[in-house]
């Protein structure tokens, strides 16, 4: 008799075991407790659903940081190229952007997961939606609360796929957490990752500034171990602090930063295209009867929000030496307090131990048992 699994949450990385498991042959029941499948999925394709990045395997591997050892074993069997690969049996095609990030061509998540859960349903898997994990039972079956009544399900295996604490609205609530701690499975606590962050703006900047990105910049800090980080990329003014890709690039040493010292000191490069010495020399130039924010327009580009920046963070700029306003200029520093809310985050920190897993990963503490995807810290 086949195997009967039990997988616990129809995000795409129970989706995702449920086709794997399906394919070596298992009887597969899928379990999730919101109305419909992957619902964080299709919200993330409004924003063109970056799907994984083009870079090379090490650099890849690299941004898992403390746990790229662990995460390096995984991708070696399906990497970033596989992923692509399988997007294309599904019959959609992929694309490359200037950033490196991949998307599929069309940037739109409902077509593929229509499709995804197609070859699913068709291959056998069988999905359940309106089933609230509860636990088990006396007997070991699960438990599920559905329209009102505790049902059980027997199975030989679960594959726990229940995600992290973000947007808890479309289904990732964290509520597993307390279920597997009191059965002895290490569980570091959930934060906030890929994420806003506060800082204390003036009430003018922030009227002024609030929603509008700041493109082209440079981005860098010092992290906990004093190790510079630097990218470019663009960030998002909020009427709190920033936000934006760049920013969630770099979400994991900022809340190091902020846990270990109380706050984060981001340093903004305005013009990373430009040395330090070709910005004095075009500052050095005779503005004439210009005024200075005309005089950072033509010489630099420097207007708008790039130059609100400026005059946020350096009192009176035009009486600065030439010198010391192109460091400022390649060196905006902003201190960042506190992240956003966890529930705002694109996705969480924090989860069940990667050693509380054996190499399959299924638990420790309980046999027969296996997580999957944002619920792994």
């Amino acid at each position: 008799m086949n195997a009967r699994i039990a997988i616990v949450g129809a995000g795409p990385a129970g989706l995702m075991a449920a086709e794997v498991a399906c394919a070596g042959g298992a009887q597969v029941d899928v379990f999730e407790q919101m109305p419909s499948v992957a619902r964080k999925f299709l919200i993330a394709g409004k924003g063109g659903l970056n799907l994984t990045h083009s870079e090379d395997f090490e650099r890849f591997v690299s941004r898992y940081r403390e746990r790229a050892d662990a995460v390096r074993a995984w991708l070696k069997v399906f990497d970033a190229q596989r992923l692509r690969a399988w997007v294309q049996e599904l019959g959609f095609e992929t694309i490359v952007g200037s950033s490196g990030r991949v998307f599929p061509a069309d940037l739109k998540a409902g077509p593929m997961l229509r499709a995804w859960v197609r070859r699913l349903r068709g291959s056998g898997v069988r999905i359940h939606v309106g089933h609230r994990w509860q636990g088990w039972d006396a007997t070991g079956a699960l438990r599920f609360e559905h329209t009102g009544e505790t049902i059980s399900q027997a199975c030989d295996a679960v594959i726990l796929a229940l995600g992290g604490g973000s947007w808890s609205k479309l289904g990732s609530d964290g509520n597993w957490m307390s279920l597997l701690a009191e059965r002895g499975v290490g569980i570091d606590p959930l934060k906030p990752a890929n994420c806003g962050f506060e800082c204390t703006w003036s009430e003018h900047f922030r009227k002024r500034f609030a929603g509008v990105p700041v493109k082209s910049v440079g981005l860098q800090l010092l992290d906990v171990q004093a190790h510079r980080e630097r990218l470019k990329g663009e960030l998002m003014i909020t009427a709190d602090g920033v936000e934006g890709s760049a920013i969630y690039a770099l979400s994991a040493p900022l809340r190091n930063l902020i846990d270990v010292h109380g706050s984060a000191r981001l340093e903004i490069d305005l013009l990373p295209d430009h040395s330090q010495e070709r910005i004095a020399r075009e500052l050095g130039r005779a503005r004439g009867a210009r005024s200075f924010s005309e005089h950072l327009r033509r010489t630099l580009g420097i207007y708008g929000v790039k130059a609100g920046l400026l005059f946020e963070t350096l009192p009176d700029p035009a009486r600065v030496p030439v010198d010391q306003l192109a460091a400022h200029l390649k060196s905006v520093a902003i201190t960042l307090l506190r992240t956003r809310p966890l529930d705002e985050a694109i996705s969480s920190a924090g989860g069940v131990r990667i050693e509380d897993m054996d190499a399959n990963l299924q638990l420790r503490a309980l046999p027969g048992v296996f997580c999957a995807g944002e619920m792994l810290d």
